[in-house]
């Protein structure tokens, strides 16, 4: 069992006799000032890094691996040696937990673990396809060249991530807003206007008993309203992360949204054909990639796909028939991935169909923005708006009767 790695502030005198100071990360105490004598410092004090008062450690984010990779991939071009490229790009880092989690890595790969398989020890971060790819680096001796190929790979998937995010948040940020108002002026606001209509001794408009009716359902219900969306949401939220059946049900279903499920589809494409194009050029077998580029589509019915298409090609059929046999291909797709095959150059094709579908999918992205701006603002004033007349209306006939 691999021991838990500390981190710990020193104070100490290098060999010019300077008073200096910094952090490490060790097993314990004892290994961290036989790290800092390696290195030629006398340690005076050393100490466990304290605990932050407020708020506990940062995430780590996939942006921060693909910073770290690309980091990796510059320090390694320059010729600077593995060990100390962590050193640099560990002690550079801004987020703790990020820091913490190089220096690990640093100190399996002195301990003698290649660079894989140290990866391989934090699945959280590193999945397999970044493991494959980096261990295909140390076995050829172009490392910094796959780190290159990596970082590129991860810089594009997560920028495709936020576009999708960007599309989805926005209307969904502003329901939520609506919704939040809405109830708000039906709990508080409607009722005022409710004690005013009764001095009134006259029948009201339907659409104003309408919107009253629904007020004292909010004054009397708020509790299983608001109680029955978060029990919704956190039902949705666990059948989406434990239950396989679920996702699949539900990628699918997001597929047959219209604008939505085309959007999904084309970055479904764009990563299948990305992840197979620098699992390729990295030389791994077409076989043994296709399992890290199914998981890779994030979606369902593109991971079915690809392991049928697994199975096909492991069977002697080319990629591009099954592709074709799938049936969820489009035909250009399927067109250039031919041309590659023919042509040898398979990875540079499917490098660009990924660069033409991430492109349509930014374009979609904007497009759909650009759309649901004023679709929202409608929606808005229809829903505020109406409560505003229903609230009037009676005033409006009294003013007109007199």
């Amino acid at each position: 069992m691999a021991e838990t790695m500390t981190v710990f502030v020193w104070e100490g005198v290098d060999k010019k006799g300077a008073r200096v100071k910094g952090e490490t990360t060790a097993a314990n105490e004892n290994l961290a000032k036989a790290d800092l004598r390696r290195q030629g410092i006398n340690p005076l004090k050393v100490r466990k890094k304290p605990k932050p008062l407020f708020g506990g450690k940062k995430k780590i984010t996939p942006k921060d691996i693909a910073v770290f990779l690309r980091q990796m991939s510059t320090m390694m071009s320059a010729g600077v040696p593995l060990v100390q490229a962590f050193e640099i790009v560990g002690r550079g880092h801004e987020n703790p937990s990020m820091q913490e989690l190089i220096l690990r890595i640093k100190s399996d790969v002195e301990g003698g673990s290649t660079f894989a398989s140290a990866l391989a020890k934090h699945p959280l971060y590193f999945d397999d396809l970044v493991v494959n790819l980096v261990g295909a680096g140390e076995q050829s001796g172009a490392l910094e060249t796959l780190l290159d190929r990596i970082a590129t790979y991860k810089e594009k998937t997560e920028s495709l991530k936020a576009k999708i995010k960007k599309a989805m948040f926005y209307p969904a940020a502003v329901i939520v807003v609506a919704f939040i108002v809405t109830a708000i002026l039906l709990i508080f606001v409607v009722p005022q206007f409710q004690d005013l209509f009764q001095g009134f001794g006259a029948d009201l408009p339907v659409f104003t008993q309408f919107v009253i009716g629904i007020s004292d359902f909010f004054q009397n219900y708020w509790w299983a309203i608001f109680g029955g969306i978060g029990l919704a949401v956190f039902a949705f939220t666990q059948g989406k992360r434990r239950s396989p059946g679920f996702r699949r049900q539900l990628d699918l279903w997001s597929l047959r949204v219209p604008v939505v499920g085309e959007l999904l589809r084309k970055a479904s494409i764009a990563r299948f054909a990305r992840t197979l194009s620098t699992m390729f050029s990295a030389g791994v077998p077409l076989v043994e990639a296709m399992q890290s580029v199914a998981g890779a589509t994030g979606n369902a019915l593109y991971y079915e796909a690809t392991m049928r298409m697994r199975d096909e090609t492991a069977g002697g059929t080319q990629l591009q028939q099954a592709m074709r046999n799938t049936g969820v291909f489009p035909n250009m797709v399927v067109q250039m991935v031919a041309i590659g095959e023919e042509s040898g150059s398979l990875d540079e094709m499917l490098g660009k169909v990924a660069d033409f579908y991430e492109e349509e999918v930014d374009n979609m992205v904007d497009g759909l923005s650009s759309l649901m701006e004023p679709m929202i603002m409608a929606f808005l004033g229809i829903v505020v708006g109406g409560l505003v007349i229903a609230m009037y209306l009676p005033i409006f006939q009294l003013g007109a009767v007199v």
